[in-house]
């Protein structure tokens, strides 16, 4: 016990010491010289704060709160029973009255974060069915976002369509995409797989930036038509434009509701079983007669036509569009919010959104240190909840995870 406790306490120190070597540049270089207070302040609190978990951590392991054990396991029962008598529709009504309420009840920039909560879990939703459901990592998802955006830029421009119709025609142009970098990738697994789709996603930004002609390169494409809708008003109707914050939001919503009823049809219909039978173990699958190659190239097609969706109304709300708006780091936060949320689960997704998203609006009081709150943040999360905030119910191990 003494040795474990001795390699905490080590733990704990080598912990803070490499936090400080990180804080330390942030606030103790400046223009005037070099300072240690405020830093040292900072990580102060921040070391008394770990060195009590620490020790509360210590007690719990020699069993000093064994008599709370008791009646916290009877509370959490008795809440999952309560929970489990609540009927599903009435859970989702409440939900949805929420969801539909919010505008009202926040102001401008709660309907700007939320509405950027709302990308993300439609681009999560996308990759979960490439990740998630048939266990393809995908590295280069944003490309499949950028074509959506710069179809519905390029057809509103120069041929004056409208965001409506553009909606289901990108999502095409994503599923052609998507069919065009995941054909060469069906037989392979694992790294390799990443590897690959890593590169076909620069691939897609590289040529959006060179392709001046098309797409006018870095410079971008600007003038791009908010949607619009018919009013009846005066006994005819009248068409206007959808450009508040408020009237966008809606607009996402409907999309997000969609994305979530289509991948949870997906996910419980024969696809979606077959998708997980190439996930659990591709050989097995194919020696059962699942035409795995087939499959792989229709998830990604699927994934990437959510993918095109978000992307259209993503121009729609910025009315411009560059390639500096689909990098790797953005298949890398969509990628982590999967992660986060938990591969295969549509709750999970949709948490982790939040988590990426709305957190660091939260923390933004912190200021300059704000992102080391949110990555100790997310840290512990995924100490403690490895398989992700609400995993999925069905989740196994890739083959390739065994090997």
């Amino acid at each position: 016990m003494t040795i474990r406790a001795s390699k905490l306490w080590l733990g704990y120190a080598l912990a803070m010491a490499w936090f400080y070597v990180l804080l330390w540049p942030l606030l103790g270089i400046k223009a005037e010289g070099l300072e240690f207070a405020q830093s040292f302040a900072i990580w102060a609190k921040v070391a008394v704060a770990a060195a009590i978990v620490l020790v509360l951590y210590q007690l719990k392991q020699g069993g000093v709160f064994r008599f709370l054990e008791a009646p916290g396991q009877a509370a959490s029962r008795a809440a999952s029973a309560l929970a489990g008598r609540v009927p599903t529709w009435l859970a989702l009504a409440v939900v949805a009255a929420c969801a539909v309420a919010f505008p009202f009840f926040t102001e401008r920039y709660a309907h700007d974060v939320a509405i950027s909560v709302l990308v993300y879990v439609i681009l999560g939703l996308g990759l979960n069915v490439v990740v998630g459901l048939a266990g393809l990592l995908d590295l280069g998802y944003i490309a499949f976002f950028g074509v959506g955006a710069y179809t519905y830029a390029l057809m509103s421009v120069h041929f004056g369509l409208s965001f409506w119709l553009c909606l289901p025609l990108s999502g095409c142009f994503a599923a052609v995409a998507g069919c065009i970098i995941g054909y060469p990738t069906l037989r392979m697994r694992g790294d390799y797989l990443a590897i690959v789709t890593l590169g076909f996603g620069e691939i897609v930004r590289i040529v959006i930036n060179n392709w001046m002609s098309l797409t006018n390169g870095p410079n971008g494409v600007l003038g791009i038509k908010s949607p619009g809708a018919y009013w009846y008003k005066d006994g005819s109707f009248e068409h206007i434009w959808l450009n508040s914050l408020e009237q966008l939001y809606y607009i996402i919503l409907a999309l997000a509701v969609f994305t979530i009823i289509a991948v949870y049809r997906l996910n419980y219909s024969r696809i979606g079983r077959a998708f997980e039978a190439v996930r659990e173990d591709q050989t097995a699958a194919e020696l059962m007669g699942v035409n795995t190659l087939r499959l792989k190239l229709l998830a990604y097609a699927l994934g990437a036509v959510f993918g095109g969706l978000a992307g259209t109304f993503f121009a729609a709300r910025m009315k411009f569009v560059s390639p500096e708006s689909f990098t790797f780091i953005e298949s890398a936060m969509v990628l982590a919010m999967v992660v986060l949320g938990g591969m295969g689960s549509i709750p999970g997704v949709i948490l982790g959104s939040l988590a990426l998203i709305a957190l660091p609006e939260v923390f933004r009081g912190f200021e300059l240190y704000r992102m080391f709150v949110f990555g100790g943040v997310m840290a512990i999360m995924m100490l403690f909840r490895p398989r992700g905030l609400w995993p999925a119910k069905r989740m196994g191990v890739r083959s390739e995870e065994k090997d």
